[in-house]
């Protein structure tokens, strides 16, 4: 905002002589350190105030009402005022924006963040009181040179900044009525967001303060707002109307001793650059993200003497008063569930769910010091575990856990998929109320998981041996994966002759849970976060010793076959074996299990659909052995190798599977008394489709040249590229190889044809990235072989449709390559 300059004149009246002492006596006292008494003179050097101030009691009248916590607020009508106390000035503010009320159709709902920022007040020049970003970026040592450098180069940038209309007793005095409905960062929607996808924010007007409250460590005020709306669900023209709440939250004054972040464990991380006069190079300083968990004064014997012991502050998770009444106690259940983890971090009643007291009326679901299980009524097939930390050190604040309504029909798709085969139960369209509270409860612990700052751990349900999962004795010790944070759902390689029950086939907290939250959360009275790091670096030792507390990155070493998602057990290959044998039991039985009164067949097509996708995850899961590397985090101090090949076995049996499962036609997914009953859009057939997709997959260029690079980074270990192509070579093309007669069905003539595409579309490449390679000169040679194989295969063909196929595939040749190769 630009300073607006108001020269001082004389005074005429008494009155008026009277003021001008007043304001210079309140700017003495609370704009300066001066000791003397004396009224301060004019500084003619420096600008005059934009608005002369005034006596307190006739800017804060008996008209306003006024509420006082964290800052005053005083309002009559559609003026409102913040006294900001001295005692904040330079302290850091949360500003946390959240949807209170949002028309349908704008993909957000009531509840959901929209976007979160730290802030604080100082005064400005001018008898101004400005509002600067906090945007933590670098840091320093104030004692350290480099520092003055650090401070001039990331400098916080002023974002709002107000006239003081009157000073109180060490405050001061500023009138938001105008900012309050103005777009900033109060009303400001981020572009990124759903609704801001759905509605003009640029076109923001009608703005109105709904409601305003204050308490001791923060503000909420809530404001509504209608802009133009682009959702394609509503009419065109209408409006959107939504309510939105601030919160502004003091952080603390003295941040929460950081933990640096370990990628060996996985917890969520913020960042800073770290510069010291010391230094060689910059030193990018990640910190874990987690709430804060300290013992209470009065049990630091006990904590020191390995007992558990009660946090000065346990993390409490409301239900949404909105949830269905049948299913809150799950929910409350999977919040318990870490009690557990958190014992092993030395803490009892850590963590606990409750039901939101409807009829406190002390209490509101838009203060920012409550968390929430938040149940979103959405056809999204989903939750999700968010969480809102300070900036400065990690402390997670609060937690807004999304629910949305729909994924329970997610949790039937998955369990009647995985689990029907030997789960009586799972055999019906819609699952007994007990049945899906306990899946409610298993996703409810998972999206707990992530508020508590844990991220996925796709590698975890690597970690249990495939037998291991047919074992009652293993999966009642340690369950079939050791962590919730996999997405390792349910049990598919569990066997009818088994049998298991049906908690065996659950997922739960697990062994890499407890050790990651005990890792996270366990306290440690070190001066500052280096000497923190030196303890809890060493305690990372203790993985060596157990590989189930293995964390396995997913989500960023995407190469990596351990670290898959909907994954079980050591060996995809043998796992899907077992989850294919359950699928084909499956299928035959889901006209009967999906059977509704007065239904059209929807859950018999929609099971249909599942049941492939199923298929196809087993299929993605054993092609990722396929030119696949395994990723071994090792410490310097360990020593050895930190990438090593998938074995070339290992590689050989993936590509047996496919010629079993796909290549050899699997006629069980064509059932035809399912898919005679489920309506296909024309011309589709997911048989073929599978087919081809995984054929062009293992013979794409990008395929061939990691397993050619392979090779050259890992020698003998890897799979040769020229063993690779002759392997799929004899799978695909095995009819006309022999001397025997030459058949084969529609199936394997339309692999036959992507085969030669594939190849083709290698040779005829104009990039010298792959036709310059080791890899083309083998793929060439192949299509000479098969030049040669089929010229002698059509002289053995008697059964037409084979024979008008090969002399095709002839043809081909002489069209792609003018005649010769």
């Amino acid at each position: 905002m630009k300073h607006t300059r108001f020269l001082k004149e004389f005074l005429l009246s008494l009155a008026g002589l009277l003021l001008v002492i007043f304001v210079a006596e309140a700017q003495l006292k609370i704009g300066t350190s001066s000791g003397s008494q004396e009224p301060a003179k004019e500084d003619t050097t420096k600008p005059a105030p934009r608005v002369a101030t005034k006596p307190y009691a006739s800017v804060v009248n008996k008209n306003f009402t006024s509420k006082w916590g964290l800052f005053a607020v005083h309002q009559f009508r559609d003026k409102i005022y913040f006294e900001i106390p001295d005692s904040i000035l330079k302290q850091d503010i949360m500003i946390i924006n959240r949807l209170v009320r949002v028309p349908a159709g704008h993909g957000m709902y009531a509840g959901e963040a929209l976007d979160e920022r730290t802030i604080w007040f100082e005064k400005g020049p001018d008898s101004t009181i400005q509002i600067r970003y906090d945007l933590l970026i670098n840091e320093a040592d104030s004692s350290s040179a480099i520092y003055k450098a650090v401070i001039k180069s990331s400098e916080n940038p002023i974002v709002a900044s107000f006239p003081v209309m009157a000073y109180g007793k060490g405050s001061a005095v500023i009138d938001v009525s105008k900012f309050l409905k103005e777009k900033n960062f109060i009303n400001g929607i981020h572009a990124s967001t759903a609704l801001a996808q759905n509605a003009n924010v640029g076109g923001m007007k009608d703005f109105y303060i709904e409601s305003i409250r204050v308490y001791p460590v923060n503000v909420e005020i809530s404001i509504s707002k209608t802009m133009p709306s682009s959702s394609k669900l509503l009419p065109p023209g209408t409006p959107a109307t939504i309510e939105t709440n601030t919160s502004f939250i003091a952080l603390p004054k003295v941040p929460m001793q950081r933990r640096y972040f370990d990628p060996r464990v996985g917890y969520f991380a913020d960042f800073f650059y770290e510069f010291g006069d010391a230094q060689q190079k910059t030193k990018l300083r990640q910190f874990i993200m987690r709430w804060r968990m300290e013992p209470k004064p009065e049990d630091r014997d006990k904590w020191k003497r390995g007992e558990l012991v009660e946090p000065q502050k346990p993390i409490v998770i409301y239900i949404d008063p909105a949830t269905p009444k049948q299913w809150r106690s799950y929910l409350i259940a999977g919040v318990n569930d870490w009690q557990v983890a958190f014992g092993q971090a030395g803490f009892k009643n850590a963590i606990i769910g409750k039901e939101w007291p409807e009829g406190d009326t002390s209490m509101n679901m838009e203060d920012a010091r409550y968390s929430f299980v938040r149940y979103l009524p959405s056809e999204i097939p989903n939750a999700y575990g968010p969480n809102v930390h300070d900036p400065r050190s990690g402390e997670i604040i609060q937690t807004h856990i999304g629910w949305y309504h729909n994924v329970m029909e997610l949790l039937s798709n998955w369990y009647m998929t995985q689990a029907s085969a030997v789960d009586p139960q799972a055999r019906t369209p819609i699952l007994n109320e007990k049945l899906m509270g306990e899946l409610i409860r298993f996703v409810s612990s998972h999206e707990v998981g992530h508020t508590l700052g844990l991220r996925h751990n796709f590698g975890s349900s690597s970690r249990t041996p495939v037998d291991s999962l047919r074992s009652k004795t293993y999966l009642d010790k340690f369950g079939h994966t050791a962590s919730i944070m996999d997405y390792a759902r349910f049990n598919y390689v569990a066997q009818p002759e088994d049998g298991l029950t049906q908690q065996q086939l659950f997922p739960r907290i697990g062994d890499y849970d407890k050790w990651a939250i005990e890792w996270g959360y366990k306290y440690v009275a070190a001066p500052d976060a280096d000497a923190d790091n030196k303890i809890v670096r060493t305690w990372i030792k203790e993985r060596l010793k157990n590989p189930r507390l293995w964390f396995g990155d997913g989500e960023t070493k995407r190469f990596d076959p351990q670290c898959q998602t909907e994954d079980l057990g050591d060996d995809a290959i043998i796992a899907s074996r077992y989850g294919i044998k359950n699928l084909q039991r499956i299928l035959p039985n889901l006209p009967q299990w999906t059977f509704e009164e007065g239904g059209l067949n929807e859950n018999l097509a929609n099971m249909y659909k599942q049941v492939q996708n199923q298929f196809t995850r087993y299929m993605l899961h054993v092609l990722k052995n396929i030119s696949g590397v395994n990723h071994v985090f090792r410490s310097e101090e360990e020593g050895g190798p930190l990438y090593e090949v998938v074995p070339k076995g290992k590689q050989k049996s993936a590509l047996t599977f496919f010629d079993e499962q796909v290549f050899t036609t699997p006629m069980w997914l064509l059932d035809k008394n399912v898919v005679s009953r489920v309506t296909l859009p024309a011309g589709q057939n997911y048989v073929e489709e599978i087919q081809v997709r995984m054929l062009n997959t293992l013979l794409d260029i990008g395929m061939v040249t990691k397993l050619q690079a392979n090779v050259q980074q890992f020698g003998n270990n890897a799979f040769p590229v020229e063993e690779y192509i002759a392997t799929i070579h004899k799978s695909i093309w095995k009819e006309i190889l022999g001397t025997g007669p030459v058949k084969m069905d529609a199936y394997r003539r339309n692999l036959q044809k992507t085969y030669f595409g594939a190849m083709t579309e290698i040779i005829m490449s104009k990039d010298p990235v792959y036709t310059e390679t080791e890899a083309s000169s083998i793929i060439r040679a192949d299509m000479f072989l098969l030049k040669t194989e089929i010229d002698k295969a059509i002289l053995r063909s008697t059964e037409p449709l084979t024979l008008y196929h090969l002399k095709d595939i002839q043809e081909r040749f002489k069209t792609a390559f003018n005649s010769k190769l």
